[in-house]
């Protein structure tokens, strides 16, 4: 089964893959502490707007208004450009669900020929949330146990097994999951000590 991009997020714990069957010449790489989508040195040309972007960043909550929340700090995981004023929202102080529901609703889905959905998650110690904007919904979500939302297919968060415990163990089950097209993916989880990260770049 195709899927297309997905994410996987649940309490203290997420990830995200890249599927593609249009630009497979793609990797993730780090980037003062934010993991970043973007073609390999090898991969035609393009000026298609969606194929990099910053696909999991940390943020502590409240910190760009010198009012933090008091949370620990949150790790962002995403599918595009959506990514980034999520983590600004948060850093503001917006919660995690209207931080998801505002950028969602603002960048809508992907414009291009198959109206690809956003999908998004924040991931905390103890909390997560899943979202995701399609061109007939809207949909942010608590989630107390692991969550799967996908743009093709299923698109419509549902419960997902997570059986690894570290971020590089999240990043290889990702990569290796039974959905077509695999071409990267990221690991998170997130603890009182911070946010730990890794990349399977199916090398």
């Amino acid at each position: 089964m195709y899927v297309g991009r997905f994410v996987v997020v649940g309490p203290g714990i997420g990830g995200y893959r890249v599927s593609s069957r249009s630009f497979p010449n793609r990797h993730i790489h780090e980037r003062d502490g934010t993991l970043t989508v973007s073609p390999t040195p090898d991969a035609p040309e393009t000026d298609n707007p969606y194929i990099a972007y910053n696909c999991v960043r940390t943020v502590t909550p409240g910190a760009a208004t010198d009012r933090t929340t008091g949370d620990d700090t949150l790790a962002v995981v995403g599918n595009g450009s959506h990514v980034d004023p999520i983590t600004e929202k948060l850093s503001l102080g917006y919660p995690a669900r209207d931080a998801l529901a505002s950028a969602l609703l603002a960048l809508d889905f992907e414009k291009d020929d198959y109206d690809t959905p956003r999908i998004a998650g924040v991931v905390g110690t103890e909390t997560a949330h899943v979202g995701t904007v399609r061109r007939d919904a809207l949909l942010v979500r608590e989630v107390a146990e692991s969550t799967l939302v996908a743009t093709y297919e299923r698109d419509d968060p549902e419960a997902w097994e997570l059986a690894a415990t570290t971020a590089d163990g999240v990043a290889s089950e990702l990569y290796e999951a039974d959905f077509e097209h695999a071409v990267c993916a990221a690991g998170v989880t997130v603890d009182a000590d911070g946010v730990e990260t890794a990349i399977e770049n199916g090398e």
